[in-house]
């Protein structure tokens, strides 16, 4: 005989990750996924009691193609932005000794010390 569920073995039927929104890849109109790389703890029992997903990676239960989780574009368009904005060295030939140095703006040669003008 099963024993009664307790409160912590109640499961979050309705729990949902923040900022998920799940489409098919196919455009089928499918509404239910399958978390790839998922683990769900359980109790005892064989109760579910919560679940973690490792990898992002989802399968359109309706016809089995990849889905695209697209609440993490904005995220993803902001880490894009970031790295664009970020500041790359430049490879540059040191008018001075003549070597060709890789230099942050505002950097002076490595080799001999002179101030080197990015154009």
């Amino acid at each position: 005989m099963r024993k009664p569920r307790t409160s912590h073995s109640v499961p979050r039927r309705f729990a949902t990750l923040a900022d998920m929104w799940l489409v098919c890849s196919q455009r089928c109109g499918g509404t239910l996924f399958r978390a790839l790389n998922a683990e769900v703890e359980v109790d005892a029992a064989g109760a579910y009691q919560a679940h973690r997903v490792i990898q992002a990676g989802y399968l359109c239960l309706n016809c089995g193609s990849p889905a695209m989780d697209l609440g993490a574009v904005p995220e993803a368009m902001e880490e894009e932005e970031a790295e664009d904005d970020a500041v790359t060295s430049l490879d540059v030939l040191c008018p001075i000794c003549e070597t060709m140095v890789s230099v942050f703006p505002g950097e002076e040669c490595p080799n001999c010390g002179a101030a080197l003008e990015l154009v």
